[in-house]
């Protein structure tokens, strides 16, 4: 099966990283002075492709002439352009150098490894960038993972929050926390997305309106804010934790967030409240995480502050089963794997008049 793996981080050594000894020079086409390109010279001609915001428009000027497309390849300008989308991709890591020391690539006689290598990031970098720009969806959210705390548990526990509404037949669905005499103690809401790179735009929540309480209280929190990163499990456990111990893990030891949103107010209000990121945020990892900041109400029964929400969305764009991810370690650098052959096939099922970036 034909497979292609980047590395997300810097992989030292690596001579096909080094894209700076690739020079748009030797790529002119000869006897032609009026190449645009040619004229205007390499950091120009990154700028100008800079401002393209669809990546089906840059592998457009790759096939413009066989010197428009060296320069797109040897100047990473898909890769460019998923930067600039999302930053994520580079924040845990100093610098993103691409290559393929995985699997080895098939070089024609006339070809350098270099280009070989700059060929195929070129088109992963291509696929990634469509997906990453795809339509929106609603349903994001895979599974509920954990709550920091529930007062009944099942019958108020956060699965009840995957279900629009607040009554599941006669009776409330809700996810309640316990209470608390001090209405700073903070809760957490904690969910795996649909994959494990998915872009988020907004985060829907719903309070829970006590209907069934005097005075119908409504339990919302005071403030939200949301974090994005990957589980630990799963990688090599670091030198200094003590793996003989049987402590459970707290959430900073299970997951690292490698996004923190700025703080929302919540409305003490009984409808979904749409809060909306400042810029759509490359999840990587596929775990998202709802701070609930401050308590509003207290029961009147007992005196206790509680949190209930009745319902929590993820708006946004799961990647494509074609794609996969693993983290590597704490730092954030993990494995890219894109199947071009389940690609292939998927491409092969576009409507006509979508677009495709098969040629790349």
């Amino acid at each position: 099966m034909n497979t292609m793996k980047v590395f997300f981080g810097r992989i030292e050594g690596c001579n096909c990283c080094k894209l700076g000894n690739w020079k748009l020079g030797c790529n002119k086409m000869e006897g032609n002075r009026s190449d645009l390109m040619e004229w205007l010279g390499v950091d120009l001609s990154i700028k100008i492709l800079m401002f393209l915001e669809d990546p089906s428009d840059l592998v457009r000027v790759s096939a413009v002439s066989s010197s428009w497309r060296q320069f797109v390849i040897t100047n990473g300008m898909c890769k460019q352009l998923c930067l600039k989308m999302f930053p994520e991709m580079s924040t845990e890591a100093c610098a993103i150098e691409i290559g393929n020391m995985i699997e080895p690539v098939e070089v024609r006689p006339d070809e350098f490894i270099e280009w070989a290598c700059l060929k195929r990031d070129h088109k992963v970098y291509a696929f990634l960038a469509q997906g990453l720009t795809s339509f929106l969806r609603k349903d994001c959210i895979s599974e509920a993972l954990s709550a920091s705390s529930t007062d009944n548990d099942p019958e108020e526990s956060i699965q009840n929050t995957l279900q629009p509404g607040d009554r599941n037949g006669q009776r409330a669905s809700y996810w309640s926390s316990g209470g608390a005499r001090d209405p700073a103690v903070p809760e957490t809401l904690t969910y795996k997305l649909m994959a494990k790179l998915c872009v988020i735009t907004e985060i829907h929540i719903q309070p829970f309106q006590a209907y069934f309480q005097f005075g119908f209280p409504i339990y919302s929190a005071k403030a939200v804010r949301f974090l994005m990163g990957h589980s630990t499990v799963g990688m090599e456990a670091e030198s200094d934790r003590d793996e003989s111990s049987d402590a459970p893990k707290s959430s900073h030891e299970k997951f690292v967030w490698t996004y923190v949103s700025p703080e929302f107010t919540m409305a003490q209000e009984n409808c979904l409240q749409k809060f909306k990121l400042p810029e759509p945020v490359l999840c990587i990892g596929g775990i998202l995480q709802v701070q609930l900041l401050g308590r509003v109400q207290k029961q009147e029964m007992d005196g206790l502050y509680f949190i209930c929400v009745s319902h929590v969305e993820v708006v946004g764009r799961p990647l494509s089963s074609v794609f996969d991810i693993e983290i590597l370690d704490r730092s954030g650098k993990c494995t890219l794997s894109h199947n071009a052959e389940q690609h292939l096939c998927s491409d092969q099922q576009v409507p006509q008049g979508e677009s495709s970036l098969s040629h790349v």
